[in-house]
């Protein structure tokens, strides 16, 4: 499984976002943005997680760095979770996991012991030459927006 780090150039990606339009990384150039991959919506760490990007996002915006989350979800599961908690920066689907698996956010893992193949709660922040800058793999959910934030000021 590949483990990207700064200076990587980030995997290319197009993927359809809660309004079935397309976002990709190349439509991005010249921004920094924060692409943080999840298991699954209206779960307890991953409704954490997206809330605290949710509040925090205005210290982003600020920044001028755009926020995307990606999980394995479709367009209508996206747009309830937003709506549930009314989160404002776009979730992106990758169903095939394919983007997942290009910057190691999928593959084996360990849960409760036991290895299991699956996604790997995982951010990137990716500059605005599309290269990496930073790379977090087996994140806690609770508390890392604003690590990702306070890494921003740096």
């Amino acid at each position: 499984m590949p483990r990207l780090s700064p200076g990587d150039r980030a995997p290319a990606f197009r993927l359809t976002n809660q309004d079935g339009e397309v976002v990709s990384l190349a439509s991005l150039k010249g921004r920094r943005v924060v692409l943080y991959f999840y298991p699954a919506d209206d779960t307890p760490g991953c409704t954490k997680e997206a809330c605290q990007f949710n509040e925090d996002l205005a210290g982003f915006e600020a920044l001028d760095v755009t926020v995307l989350g990606v999980s394995p979800d479709d367009a209508t599961s996206h747009q309830k979770f937003r709506a549930k908690y009314a989160l404002t920066f776009d979730l992106l689907s990758d169903p095939t996991r394919e983007v997942m698996a290009a910057y190691g956010a999928y593959g084996e893992k360990m849960m409760y012991g036991k290895k299991v193949t699956g996604v790997i709660r995982s951010t990137f922040l990716i500059g605005p030459t599309g290269r990496v800058e930073r790379a977090w793999y087996g994140v806690r959910a609770d508390g890392h927006a604003k690590k990702v934030l306070a890494t921003l000021g740096d």
